[in-house]
């Protein structure tokens, strides 16, 4: 069935207040049941990663070692795996602890870092998606390489537009099964037949190392504790909301960093709903014989 991204409708506000009361019920959700989270992540961002998750409410393990990952991956609530780290051992990790999520059924998070600039990352991606993602998190020309389509990426920086991407998150949703989280001035959040946008955040993001990575760390909290969409979903308006709050203090990309992971945990849960309901929209595609 191919979906044509022109056809994106305006959902009702019945669907879109839906969503935001199953954004609430996620947020709570990581704050009282403090998910334990299994970080392969970027080892220039781990430490921001871990800390983000903890102002979350989230547990963070960041246990990358084979032999030992995929035995966590059996007992953790989800998985984060990031290919900003692309070592003999880190790509053995990978392999054997995303199969091992797959068996114990354990949601995890592909978060697919230069995939379309760099070769190795790009095959390996290629490989593990069939082990079944829950989300599948990154920027425009990330998502464009993932699903086979020219992307104008430069290492970890996007160069295409976040709707120029749509047809490419369509497509990577469908192949996998995956929700499809794309990052930009608006995110973008598809599971094939729902698109959300959001927005929200602030420049300041982009000077920050690891503001990606620590995303996707943030979405694999939640979906321990919610469906693919609603946890991408909640995870974005959480980053943008906390982007948009510790801009107004910060003096720089240093002391933004500092503030940011203070308002991920200064965030109510009814402020952060407040806030996502400012910059969020939700709509439905329709597809050949299909209803609208």
């Amino acid at each position: 069935m191919t979906h044509a991204p022109e056809n994106d409708l305006p959902g009702s506000a019945a669907e879109r207040d839906a969503l935001l009361g199953a954004v609430h019920e996620a947020a709570t959700q990581v704050r009282e049941r403090t998910p334990l989270v299994q970080c392969l992540t970027n080892e220039v961002t781990v430490n921001l990663v871990a800390n983000v998750l903890l102002a979350a409410g989230a547990s963070p393990a960041m246990v990358a070692t084979p032999g030992e990952a995929e035995e966590l991956a059996h007992v953790a609530d989800a998985v984060l795996v990031n290919l900003g780290t692309m070592g003999a051992d880190h790509r053995a990790s990978i392999r054997s602890t995303v199969a091992a999520a797959e068996g114990a059924r354990t949601p995890w998070v592909l978060d697919p870092v230069a995939v379309g600039v760099l070769s190795l990352r790009t095959r390996l991606a290629a490989e593990i998606l069939v082990h079944t993602p829950a989300v599948v998190r990154g920027n425009a020309s990330e998502i464009r390489a993932l699903a086979g389509l020219a992307s104008a990426g430069r290492g970890v920086d996007a160069r295409d537009d976040v709707d120029d991407a749509l047809t490419a998150a369509l497509a990577v949703a469908g192949r996998t099964g995956a929700v499809v989280a794309v990052s930009g001035e608006t995110d973008l959040v598809t599971d094939g037949v729902t698109v959300v946008r959001l927005t929200g955040g602030d420049p300041l993001l982009t000077l920050m190392t690891g503001g990606g990575c620590a995303l996707g760390g943030l979405v694999a909290a939640t979906t321990a504790v919610a469906s693919p969409l609603v946890a991408a979903v909640t995870a974005s308006a959480w980053f943008n909301a906390a982007a948009s709050d510790a801009a107004l203090v910060a003096s720089g990309p240093g002391s933004f960093a500092a503030a940011f992971v203070d308002a991920v945990h200064a965030l109510t849960t009814d402020t952060l709903v407040e806030r996502a309901a400012a910059g969020l929209r939700v709509g439905a595609l329709t597809a050949t014989g299909a209803r609208a």
